[in-house]
């Protein structure tokens, strides 16, 4: 027996010196070449095709990289054109030239001859010394392939002339949203991108090789596409496969095959051997797949990185290698605002990968566009789950016969170019499709039948009436916001339902029979980072940062810029937070998809992101702090508020969500409640944390009245030894406070303040807010984009001065938390343009799209009067409502205080204007913005 494996070995070690010793015979066609732009259509009838011309770019390259096209007029302004996405620099639609020569090297003869252009937009046509190829290509997810065998000729010189046309071909989106033509996140761009070279081979080649891992067989089926340009013959075909990390080869398999005229395929059983190591998030094992031909005088090889894993799913729950996993992901949209178009290479990608590992990721999703050749390499060598889509967002599927068919296509690329990469583990035939749900059906199941390594999806999410509430009878995942029982993400429930810590989405997800993953969560808006504007060093302007830096210097709020950043900012983490943490706690959930990690700068400069659009942080939470709700194992607290009296006690239980690669056993766990200073309380205890869901870990029940004046707590739990912690904040308020109005004279008349003004009081007037002019107060900030929707209330949450005085019994940051619901959803927000001196004590941040100088709470002197304006609810149910108690409070004692000295109100007739009694208003549904 040890003869035979050292012959084997032997066998296996001449195979891969044949191979490493042999070289692909490649031209690199990159360089410099001559362009033409070809606006009218009049290039080839004026013989284009034969001419070389003046100006010079750089292939791969695009026009606007070469600063070619029409130049950016465009000014900055707060108008939708300026305002929906960033600006090209120089623009260009049409076809564009490319011509250069090439020299085939003497011993290419006898070979044939493919030219390969990694990434073009949209359709290509070549031309050898003038002679037009007989076909064209009109990927944009894949390589454009042409067959130059009969147009060159070994040992001699020719012109290659290339024309790129990045027209609309087929209507694959509204608008051009769709991410792989568009010019909100990438710009439809002219020009090639990627590798661009000219290989030989022999008559009889290896044209396709794709590896499907068996595990459960621990084999792997090898399907090898070959094509035979001479007469029928005989063959060798040899296997093996090597462990990237360790280097060490499987034993090799040779098989002889009859190989006939034309295309065919052979399937071989590839045993793997019994050491196999498994791809996973955890342990990325790759192998590369080395298949070599042997056929007469003509030889030819092939390779295809593979992993050995299982991406499946069990009931609703999805799993890798028969081991639960949670998809913690966000989208990637095709947005790299140097180039706009996506890295080519692996380096571009490893900071995208590595930066949403960083932040505690496992999951991208790529929305209505595939990624090239080098992100799915970076994706297998990390370890991260891939979902990728058909490069469509439309709402008339199957009206269009020619455009179903390019999604055929296109689908089939995809399988060819990324089929074997293990990360490469969903596929969605597209984004919020419509139309003839039968069609995208149809074509789903064509590719599961074709392609069975990856999970699949009819549509990532839809609004087909009828559909996208419930996953679609062949679905083996869904993708939503909500199902027919409910809610499935924080958008609908947060600003109408009291923040509660105990909830989660089950009775949504009751009955769902398939994994179902989160669509979009999040997209609550941040503030333009105005400092953002000197990163913008390539083909596009940041023409909307600079509309909205311009607005706030013409209005004198430049100096608040940061501010308003940070606040909102600051508001949309706990948002995240919160929305990561219910997906977690939903048994039936098997992830979410945040839109977005990083900021999306197209569709009315949605800045939905921690992020920036380069990935780079905004400075709102760390990595390490985000990674406390978002990794493989996070500590999970359900508790029943936010706010509570002191003669409450603090009731919770605790929960883990363990997707790692190990039951935690006799893990230690220690809690502790906070109040920036002393340890309130604490304990711990010990317990084994199951891979999976872990309910009822320990019960806290601890009494507040120890706390004798309001203050903010943090609860922390901690897996000690570990890295995974997590913390919650709560309010607590002393019960037992009388309201002291001392010298202050509440009023809900703005014509009684006037009078009690005019006599030298101090004022705090609080008029009915649901009768007052102003936005609708709302605790969440703007939707997406306050650009493309316009109609909701818009506001971008709390920003204030914690040590004001008037907050000295109030415990806040200068931003929005959970114990300012209450106050900001009664409250409409008070418009203050137009007001001379005085100063907010509360503002409101407005929405980008407009700037005004908003408060929910506002002080100034009239005359010899002094007062204070709240637009919040401090008259009704105060016994019931802590919160709004405590700030009026606060409020009072510093007005009665000496610290009371406002600056004056010049104008104080303009309150008239700005307090204008309206018809009430109901409250924005949170569909509505649709």
């Amino acid at each position: 027996m040890k003869i035979k494996y050292i012959i084997t070995a032997v066998i296996c070690l001449l195979f891969l010196s044949s191979w490493d010793s042999r070289e692909k015979m490649v031209i690199d066609i990159a360089g410099e070449w001559s362009v033409q732009l070809d606006s009218t259509d009049s290039g080839q009838k004026n013989g284009w095709q034969n001419m070389s011309f003046k100006q010079l770019m750089k292939l791969p390259g695009t026009t606007d990289d070469a600063g070619l096209g029409v130049p950016n007029k465009l000014k900055p302004s707060l108008e939708k054109l300026q305002m929906s996405h960033l600006t090209r620099k120089n623009s260009y639609l049409g076809a564009a030239w490319y011509t250069r020569e090439i020299t085939v090297p003497n011993n290419w003869k006898g070979k044939e001859f493919i030219l390969k252009l990694e990434r073009v937009i949209w359709k290509t046509n070549v031309w050898i010394d003038g002679n037009e190829l007989p076909s064209e290509q009109n990927s944009l997810i894949a390589p454009h392939y042409f067959d130059l065998t009969k147009y060159i000729t070994a040992g001699k010189t020719h012109r290659i002339t290339i024309r790129v046309d990045n027209r609309k071909l087929f209507d694959i989106s509204v608008d051009n949203m769709a991410h792989s033509y568009t010019n909100e996140t990438q710009i439809i761009w002219n020009g090639i991108i990627g590798r661009m070279e000219i290989e030989a081979f022999d008559a009889v080649r290896i044209a396709n090789l794709q590896v499907k891992p068996e595990i459960s067989t621990g084999s792997a089926k090898v399907k090898v596409t070959l094509n035979n340009s001479s007469k029928n013959t005989k063959g060798i075909l040899s296997i093996t496969a090597v462990n990237k990390k360790t280097k060490i080869s499987v034993a090799a398999l040779q098989k002889e095959i009859q190989i006939k005229t034309g295309e065919s395929v052979v399937e071989v059983d590839y045993n793997m051997g019994k050491d196999i190591k498994l791809w996973s998030e955890f342990s990325p094992e790759l192998y590369e797949l080395k298949a070599e031909l042997k056929a007469g005088k003509n030889q030819s090889n092939s390779s295809v990185d593979f992993g050995m894993r299982s991406f499946s799913r069990k009931g609703s729950v999805l799993t890798n290698n028969n081991e639960p996993v949670f998809l913690r992901g966000t989208l990637e949209c095709d947005i790299f605002p140097l180039t706009g178009h996506p890295p080519m290479d692996k380096e571009g990608w490893r900071k995208v990968f590595g930066t949403a590992r960083n932040w505690g990721l496992n999951h991208l999703r790529f929305h209505s566009w595939c990624p090239p050749q080098a992100a799915f390499e970076v994706a297998d060598e990390m370890g991260f789950y891939l979902q990728v889509e058909l490069p469509v967002w439309s709402l008339k599927i199957g009206q269009d016969q020619k455009t179903t068919d390019f999604l055929y296509a296109e689908a089939q690329r995809m399988i060819n170019e990324y089929g074997n990469h293990p990360s490469f583990c969903m596929w969605s035939m597209g984004n919020e499709l419509q139309g003839d749900m039968t069609v995208l059906t149809k074509l789903m199941n064509s590719l599961r039948a074709k392609d069975d390594r990856h999970l699949y999806t009819t549509t990532s999410f839809t609004f087909e009436k009828g559909h996208g509430d419930w996953p679609e009878p062949e679905d083996d995942f869904f993708i939503t916001q909500w199902t027919k029982k409910g809610w499935v993400r924080g958008q609908g429930v947060f600003n109408s339902e009291s923040p509660t810590f105990n909830k989660d989405y089950v009775a949504s997800v009751e009955g769902m029979t398939v994994p179902l993953v989160t669509h979009e969560i999040g997209q609550y808006a941040v503030y333009p980072k105005i400092d953002e504007i000197s990163k913008y060093t390539g083909v596009l302007e940041p023409i909307n940062f600079k509309s909205v830096k311009e607005d706030l210097e013409r209005k004198g709020l430049i100096s608040k810029a940061a501010d308003y950043t940070k606040a909102s900012g600051k508001l949309a983490v706990i948002l995240y937070k919160e929305e990561i943490e219910r997906a977690l706690k939903t048994a039936g959930i098997s992830g979410f998809q945040l839109l977005d990690l990083h900021d999306f700068p197209g569709q009315g400069t949605a800045l939905v992101g921690l992020l920036d659009a380069f990935w780079d942080s905004k400075g709102l939470i760390s990595a390490e702090e985000f990674r406390q709700f978002s990794a493989p194992v996070v500590p999970l607290l359900r508790f029943a508020k936010a706010t509570y009296t002191n003669d409450e006690s603090f009731t919770a239980s605790l929960d883990i969500s363990n997707y790692s690669d190990a039951v935690l056993k006799d893990q230690e766990i220690e809690w502790s409640i906070n109040d920036g200073n002393t340890v309130v309380a604490s304990g711990n205890t010990k317990s084994a944390v199951s891979i999976g869901y872990n309910h009822k870990i320990l019960d806290i029940n601890e009494s507040l009245q120890k706390i004798t004046k309001a203050a903010k707590l943090t609860v922390t739990v901690n897996l000690k030894g570990t890295n995974y912690k997590n913390q919650w904040n709560i309010w607590v308020y002393p019960q037992k406070q009388t309201l002291d109005y001392g010298k202050v004279v509440y009023t809900r008349s703005l014509d009684e303040a006037y009078k009690f003004l005019k006599a030298g009081k101090k004022v705090l007037l609080n008029p009915d807010w649901k009768k007052i002019k102003g936005i609708e107060g709302k605790f969440v900030p703007v939707f997406w984009s306050p650009v493309h929707f316009p109609k909701q209330a818009g506001t971008m949450g709390v920003l204030c001065n914690p040590s004001h005085k008037a907050l000295a019994d109030f415990p806040t940051d200068m931003n929005t938390d959970w114990q300012w619901w209450d106050l900001n959803v009664n409250s409409t927000t008070l418009i203050t343009d137009g007001v001379e001196g005085g100063s907010p004590i509360v503002e409101m941040v407005d929405n980008f799209a407009n700037n005004r100088k908003l408060a929910s709470l506002f002080e100034g002197s009239v005359g010899t009067g002094k007062l204070v304006i709240a637009s919040f609810d401090l008259a009704t149910d105060l016994d019931k409502r802590p919160v709004a108690k405590q700030m009026l409070i606060s409020i009072l004692k510093y007005m009665n205080s000496e610290s009371f000295n406002p600056e004056a109100i010049k104008n104080p007739d303009v309150l008239k204007s700005v307090l204008t009694e309206q018809k009430e208003k109901g409250k924005e549904d949170a569909k509505s913005i649709y």
